[in-house]
């Protein structure tokens, strides 16, 4: 992998370690978790062995789920990358939801399922001021379903890039997860890639590409958080279609 240097411009290799895969470094909310994951494996060893090794494989488990790792967005204008870890579940029209007034004109949507084994952590679309910032409140059916856009917990965001194209992103929770968590406000401005919040456990993240901005990417497709290319507002490639080989 290579990486600008900051002085030079001149591209550089990472050094990628082990402990880049073993010892990610962690989303704030996680040390808590795992410490809560740790003492219930040491109790179940207490009683037996066998529930102590289960609860050993939990507590890893939780470690990965708040797993906070960089990523190399790429910062050209116009690329629009994805929100979330995950694999791209649905691609197609959709109104934006009703709480953020984009109207009920149906937009290009790509959503984004994350599964319990993606990392939760959620990275900014596009850069550009938040117009809007929406809580809904509502049920918890799994995420996968088309429905869970419009009947789920939710949270919403407009983000206003600087040639005045806006675009929804919207935290869903799924089955499993029961907090969103949104680290940023209306009249902030976020880069591209840049951390806004986390989901837990199990969710998807929604995004409501402008009119005549096409997705680049394919159902069923994986999809990392802030360095995956969603859309290219500059491209006039046509919506791609993807098979499996």
């Amino acid at each position: 992998m290579a990486t600008p240097d900051n002085k030079t411009g001149d591209m550089k290799s990472a050094q990628i370690t082990w402990r880049d895969y073993l010892l990610p470094p962690l989303h704030p909310e996680g040390p808590g978790f795992v410490a809560v994951f740790a003492l219930v494996a040491l109790i179940l060893y207490w009683i037996w062995t066998p529930l102590g090794l289960v609860g050993l494989a939990l507590t890893i488990w939780c470690f990965y789920f708040f797993r906070d790792p960089d990523r190399i967005t790429p910062v050209r204008p116009g690329l629009v990358v994805s929100p979330a870890d995950g694999t791209v579940q649905l691609i197609g029209p959709a109104a934006p939801p009703l709480e953020l007034g984009m109207g009920t004109e149906p937009l290009m949507r790509v959503s984004v399922f994350m599964s319990v084994f993606d990392c939760h952590v959620n990275r900014a679309p596009v850069a550009g001021a938040i117009i809007k910032d929406e809580y809904t409140p509502g049920k918890f059916i799994n995420a996968t379903m088309d429905k869970a856009s419009e009947d789920n917990e939710r949270q919403s965001l407009v983000i206003r890039t600087p040639e005045g194209k806006d675009f929804a992103v919207v935290q869903i929770a799924g089955l499993v997860a029961r907090r969103i968590r949104c680290d940023v406000r209306e009249g902030q401005h976020v880069l591209t890639g840049q951390r806004f919040g986390m989901i837990r456990f199990g969710s998807r993240l929604d995004v409501y590409l402008p009119k005549g901005v096409a997705p680049l990417v394919s159902v069923g497709q994986k999809a990392v958080a802030g360095e995956t290319v969603l859309a290219d507002m500059q491209s006039t490639e046509p919506m791609r279609e993807g098979e499996v080989r």
